[in-house]
């Protein structure tokens, strides 16, 4: 102590006044961490929610508000890049050019696009149907690729590329998606590895520390007890089970080998008939829904309804199907860790499957060509002037029939059968009892409109806005039901290993998103009729035509890496 002393002494004052500032500034930012932990988002709800149900129902609403957090720094984004350009121009703060394309190699047909805008007198009703199917005075609004026909604003200074701003907007929303979603994957995928890592390693975890120290309540410290039973039981069980697939004999193998494989095209069966179910409606609501003319409320609801019919076709089939899928599972003999991982596998496959089939017959419609119908334009004109918009148009109702149902099922579903068990004592209602609330399938419900979300956001760019709004009310209804008219699972997910398993799952929705829209940015024509791409064949061909206004050996070493001899083995890294 004395010799510290005797240094500060000796200390010039230039090194007094650093160590003082440096002390200062570790106070000031210690505070300010502090201070920044009671601005967090939901924090009270959580952590009350945490200390009542444990970590692992936790770890969902975690997951809810990572989500909300996620969509509202897409939106950010692509209102920055993409929107506010466009209000700033047409307030005439700058100047802007509209993308007016040559008619020199393109016939004036492909050019015309007058959105389904409301003229005249409008009921009311009118209103409410633009509103849910994103037609009428929707189209016509920045809320739809149509609208940005912009093609660049201008100050004194420089030059706004908005097409090029457009793309990479797209680009920089998907990988901030994968780099973030990443990021939070490896710290629930190492305690994966931990936890999996020996069977004797998983029991002792269990009995010695398996305790949730964050419980505060006494029904949740009985709901982890009976947790901790039933992981314990089934630890058992497994082992039993390895024990009797040992003694199998050949014949005995054959049997059930044969019956897995039977199941297997049951499964593959059902698949089918649900994607050729989507695939036919998803026709059928096109064709009738593009020719309808608004007559009155009765002409003016069936056609919404007819709009709505692949929505309600995949509700329908993600329903259904998760339900056969549990019933066949318990015929397949297998360890029961195992049969929920495949059972929660061809869930997601079915969930994320039908968005895929939904889009492929949306460009299937797009790119029929036949009897000379898209010769001028590339694509469908007649049927889609703008399909960039369409498109857009059903992630929309997508993502909006997605929230009706949460909030119905909650609402119409869940309060009524709460009130019957809570004061009706009849044996059959007290069977049936309160739903549970599982984890599992809840994740699969946000992660399934968060993929609608990403895929729809480069056809609607403030789709992000109308998804962080929808998460942050599903939040509360979520709580709501967990709190009043649901029961936590009797055979609950852990939390090391659901923080993992939803992100791995959400990891899985990204990559399907890459595929449509990447093939939509790509491949497919872009519309001649409306968006920032109206000049290009397609809307990857405003790069190539910006890297050309380069010097010639940036030119060389950005082209370089966009082939594919660099872009492969960066791709598959």
């Amino acid at each position: 102590r004395d010799s510290q002393q005797a240094d500060i002494k000796y200390l010039s004052k230039w090194k007094k006044w650093k160590k003082a500032s440096s002390k200062s500034l570790k106070k000031v930012l210690s505070e300010a961490k502090g201070l920044s932990s009671y601005l967090v988002l939901w924090r009270h709800d959580i952590h009350s929610i945490e200390g009542r149900f444990g970590t692992g129902i936790q770890s969902y609403f975690s997951f809810l508000r990572f989500l909300v957090l996620l969509n509202f720094i897409i939106f950010i984004l692509m209102f920055s890049l993409t929107t506010l350009p466009t209000i700033i121009s047409d307030y005439g703060i700058f100047n802007s050019t509209i993308a007016n394309i040559s008619l020199k190699n393109i016939e004036y047909n492909c050019t015309i696009y007058e959105p389904s805008g409301n003229k005249g007198l409008v009921y009311f009703y009118t209103y409410l149907q633009d509103l849910f199917s994103g037609t009428g005075f929707l189209e016509a609004t920045r809320l739809f690729y149509g609208y940005y026909i912009g093609d660049a604003v201008w100050s004194s200074v420089m030059r706004y590329n908005l097409p090029l701003a457009y793309l990479l907007a797209t680009f920089a929303y998907l990988a901030l998606s994968l780099f973030w979603i990443i990021k939070r994957s490896v710290e629930g995928f190492k305690q994966n590895l931990v936890h999996d890592a020996d069977p004797f390693q998983s029991y002792c975890n269990k009995v010695f520390a398996g305790w949730d120290f964050c419980i505060t309540d006494p029904n949740a410290a009985q709901l982890k007890h009976r947790s901790l039973q039933y992981e314990l039981q089934m630890d058992l069980e497994e082992e039993r089970l390895k024990q009797k697939i040992a003694d199998r004999t050949i014949k005995e193998e054959l049997r059930i080998y044969s019956l897995r494989i039977f199941i297997n095209i049951i499964v593959i069966t059902i698949l089918s008939g649900c994607f050729y179910s989507i695939y036919r409606v998803t026709v059928f609501s096109q064709e009738k829904s593009n020719v309808s003319i608004r007559n009155d409320i009765w002409t003016d609801s069936a056609n919404l309804l007819v709009q709505y019919l692949p929505s309600i076709v995949i509700t329908l089939a993600n329903f259904i199907g998760p339900q056969i899928f549990s019933f066949l599972i318990t015929f397949e003999d297998y360890l029961p860790a195992f049969e929920i991982k495949l059972t929660l596998m061809r869930c997601v496959f079915l969930r994320l499957a039908n968005i895929g089939v939904l889009l492929f017959s949306l460009w299937s419609q797009i790119s029929d060509c036949g009897a000379d119908k898209c010769e001028p334009c590339g694509y469908n004109y007649k049927l889609y002037p703008c399909w960039e918009s369409d498109v857009g148009q059903e992630m929309y109702k997508l993502m909006i029939f997605d929230f009706i149902i949460i909030l119905v099922m909650t609402l119409f579903v869940d309060f009524p059968r709460k009130l019957l068990v809570t004061h009706c004592s009849c044996k059959p209602v007290q069977w049936f009892g309160l739903p549970e609330f599982r984890i599992s399938d809840n994740v699969l419900e946000i992660v399934y409109g968060q993929t609608i979300c990403w895929i729809g956001t480069f056809f609607s760019p403030l789709l992000p806005a109308i998804a962080t709004v929808k998460y942050f009310i599903i939040f509360y209804i979520k709580k709501v039901s967990l709190i009043h008219t649901r029961k936590p699972a009797d055979k609950p997910i852990r939390a090391s290993s659901s923080k993992f398993f939803f992100l791995a799952v959400l990891l899985i929705g990204l990559l399907l998103a890459f595929i449509p829209v990447g093939v939509s940015i790509a491949s497919i024509p872009s519309s001649k009729a409306c968006g920032p791409f109206r000049n290009f064949n397609t809307s990857w061909e405003v790069v190539p035509d910006t890297v050309r206004g380069f010097p010639k050996g940036l030119q060389q070493v950005l082209f370089g890496m966009a082939s594919e001899a660099f872009a492969v083995p960066l791709f598959m890294v």
